[in-house]
């Protein structure tokens, strides 16, 4: 595989991840425990969703095809997205939400603090501004998982059962193909290897603040995103999402 073409589908992986989890976050609009919190789950929506318009507008620009933010986000099928299997599942319970989102800004903080160094100065300067938004997003999920945590016996059972859930889709986080092999190798992309450490690391000393277990390593892990394939939930998701588009085809608002 070129160069190039390794890094469409690398902006195409990072900018579907932001799609689906902004997609995932609207839906609690109105539905949060508080108003407080609904605002700030919005609002973090809204940031992945700006995070996703840049990373699929460059892929775009280095596919070559004129393909905008907007084709790539509303017409392409289920096997054309490569965003990670934990991105897509269902919001569940507020905990459920608060512990899929540590695990996914915990790895994310460490991602784009690497890839803040990337040699291509476009996906440095993106890092960079995507990075003080995850800053915020993980405070944010750490708070709530040491509330929930140490909180209350019924609080404790749903958090430790929404990272014991999610846990099985840690392993795609860090899964090595040629792609982040070829871009790691050039500067241009991540050493997940050095992201996993520091990741579990991380988690080990909020889940054990928290009072909660981490998940004993070496278990199952869900992948198939990288090829295109799914859960039937991001069927569902797709259906909603691009319905207008592909309902009115090249319509202007």
């Amino acid at each position: 595989m070129q160069q190039q073409q390794a890094l469409y589908k690398y902006c195409l992986r990072l900018g579907d991840d932001a799609l689906i989890q902004s997609y995932r976050l609207s839906e609690w609009c109105s539905y949060a425990p508080i108003l407080e919190e609904d605002l700030a789950l919005t609002n973090f929506s809204l940031d992945m969703i700006g995070r996703a318009q840049a990373l699929l507008s460059y892929a775009g620009q280095i596919d070559g095809n004129g393909k905008s933010d907007d084709d790539l986000a509303y017409r392409r099928g289920e096997r054309s997205f490569f965003n990670r299997l934990i991105t897509e599942m269902p919001n569940g319970d507020f905990a459920f939400t608060i512990g899929k989102m540590l695990l996914t800004s915990a790895f994310e903080y460490f991602f784009y603090s690497e890839l803040c160094k990337s040699k291509d100065e476009t996906l440095a300067a993106i890092a960079a501004k995507t990075l003080k938004e995850i800053k915020y997003h993980l405070s944010h999920a750490k708070d709530w998982t040491l509330r929930l945590g140490d909180g209350t016996e019924e609080s404790h059972y749903r958090m430790q059962k929404a990272i014991d859930s999610l846990w099985s889709y840690t392993g795609e986080f860090f899964v090595t193909e040629d792609i982040d092999a070829m871009l790691a190798d050039k500067n241009i992309g991540v050493d997940l290897a050095l992201v996993q450490s520091n990741w579990n690391n991380y988690l080990s000393v909020v889940l054990s603040e928290a009072t909660l277990k981490m998940p004993a390593a070496g278990g199952h892990m869900q992948s198939g995103s990288q090829k295109g394939i799914h859960t039937e939930n991001l069927g569902h998701i797709l259906s909603e999402m691009q319905y207008l588009q592909r309902a009115y085809p090249d319509a202007k608002w």
